[in-house]
């Protein structure tokens, strides 16, 4: 158990498809490889792919806990923690995505003020859009790391993103081109930069194209724990050493 207060990370985009949730498995994969405790905790909450990306299948979600938070009837946090292994747990998206919509954003702060000094590192995972679930998500972050591909559509709007943290003066964001997902390059890094009116931080890159995605999907595998693959570890390892000196 941790004694201090856990580092909070949301990893999002700017829209869907990036390797967003692909990247914080991996993320939680390398924490997992240092000894720490981490909980990932769902907020992608209509279309979340923790559970079936690592085959959990458990009634309780974070719906689940919301609601029994607004109807008096929460008990102890250990009864909505999933068990991944060791040293990761989880508090899945609702299993039924007609939930999402009877989530306040409100019980988000409670949530983690329930698990903060439980865990070394909670990863949130989050969807694309700007709605009060995803503002309070990254409201309480440490560290916001968004996910890009090198395509027009996110560059443009990761743009906007970049213009309105500045605009907030908020520096605590980085962002990763996953080169993965398509493997070419649209883009050189000059043009990039000039279009986010920003540097990139961290590069997945083409070689760790995952061919056999489904097979660690089918077995609920995190493919960093299994995919020894040097250049992607030690980017991800980067941002964990970046993560412990704030």
């Amino acid at each position: 158990m941790a004694l201090e207060k856990a580092k909070i990370v949301t990893v999002t985009s700017v829209k869907g498809g990036t390797g967003k949730t692909t990247t914080l498995l991996n993320l939680a994969g390398i924490l997992n490889l240092k000894k720490k405790k981490v909980l990932i905790l769902d907020l992608d909450l209509y279309g979340g792919a923790i559970a079936p990306c690592l085959n959990i299948n458990n009634d309780s979600d974070i719906y689940s806990l919301v609601d029994d938070l607004n109807t008096n009837r929460f008990g102890e946090i250990d009864h909505y923690l999933v068990k991944y292994n060791d040293f990761i747990d989880v508090i899945p998206a609702p299993k039924d995505p007609r939930n999402a919509n009877k989530i306040s954003s409100k019980y988000i702060n409670v949530v983690l003020s329930k698990v903060i000094y439980r865990y070394d590192v909670i990863l949130m995972d989050t969807n694309h859009f700007l709605n009060p679930i995803t503002l309070v998500a990254l409201d309480a972050s440490d560290l916001i790391l968004y996910v890009i591909n090198n395509d027009l559509i996110d560059l443009k709007n990761m743009a906007t993103r970049v213009a309105i943290h500045k605009d907030m003066e908020q520096e605590n964001y980085k962002i990763i081109l996953n080169e993965s997902i398509t493997g070419r390059d649209y883009f050189s890094n000059s043009d990039i930069k000039s279009i986010i009116k920003n540097s990139v931080d961290y590069v997945i890159p083409k070689s760790f194209q995952l061919k056999n995605i489904d097979k660690y999907i089918v077995e609920g595998k995190i493919p960093i724990l299994n995919n020894k693959h040097k250049k992607t570890i030690n980017t991800l390892q980067n941002i964990v050493t970046l993560l412990e000196k704030r």
